[in-house]
């Protein structure tokens, strides 16, 4: 597989989750579905409903963490970016490796799935908050004001892709949380997530594809018919 082919996969994976994520914070106030005395104050304002409560573009921002966890406040997100930062671009030489080396094409493209998501929610977490003006569930944000919501390496990710397909309860038997709601898929994501998702997955399920081991060279045992004592000679 060539090295473009690796860019042009992670270009495309970029380009559209970009696109979407500038759509949304420049169009939709952050959704807000979970306060059901709160008015909208816009037709964005509690999601976007694509086929209808089956999938959502529901938007949310976070810190960068899975499941929209913060870290260690200022520092904590400014080290988790610079972390991010540094993966990204180990990434850009392991890349290079595995493709000079002629690792399995399916390989490459799971590596270049997971490097795309990271740089695209890396993107966020560098710039976000200089391009931006704050998000709120009364206010859809304007693009490159005087000044963003944060400074340099402390945007947040934005999130809007929502699939609850199945809403339930727990039976009231199970301890603990019986009775609770049960919600099947309830995380919001975006692009980059469902790249790196798809990446990691699909690298566990071929892995016995992706590194199949060379057979070993076995001597060949040659028989033969031959007397061989001490009166043989060799000339």
């Amino acid at each position: 597989m060539k090295i473009r082919n690796v860019f042009f996969i992670v270009l495309l994976i970029i380009v559209a989750d970009q696109a979407l994520k500038i759509w949304v914070k420049t169009h939709m106030p952050l959704s807000n579905q979970w306060d059901p005395y709160h008015a909208p104050v816009s037709p964005y304002d509690k999601g976007i409903h694509v086929l209808g409560d089956k999938f959502q573009i529901f938007f949310v921002e976070n810190e960068g963490m899975a499941w929209g966890k913060s870290f260690g406040g200022y520092w904590g997100k400014t080290a988790l970016t610079l972390f991010r930062l540094f993966a990204v671009v180990f990434g850009i030489f392991y890349i290079r490796s595995i493709v000079k080396k002629k690792y399995h094409k399916g390989f490459i493209i799971c590596a270049a799935l997971i490097f795309a998501g990271a740089l695209g929610n890396l993107l966020d977490s560098m710039f976000y908050g200089l391009m931006f003006e704050e998000s709120t569930i009364y206010h859809v944000a304007r693009i490159f004001p005087v000044h963003g919501y944060a400074g340099f390496l402390h945007g947040r990710v934005v999130d809007m892709l929502y699939f609850p397909l199945v809403k339930a309860h727990y039976p009231q038997w199970v301890p603990f949380i019986g009775g609770d709601d049960f919600e099947f898929f309830s995380p919001v994501f975006n692009i980059a997530d469902a790249s790196i998702s798809i990446g990691v997955i699909a690298i566990l399920l071929f892995q016995k594809n992706f590194f199949k081991k060379e057979p070993s060279a076995q001597h060949a045992t040659v028989e033969t018919s031959t007397e061989v004592n001490d009166t043989v000679q060799v000339s």
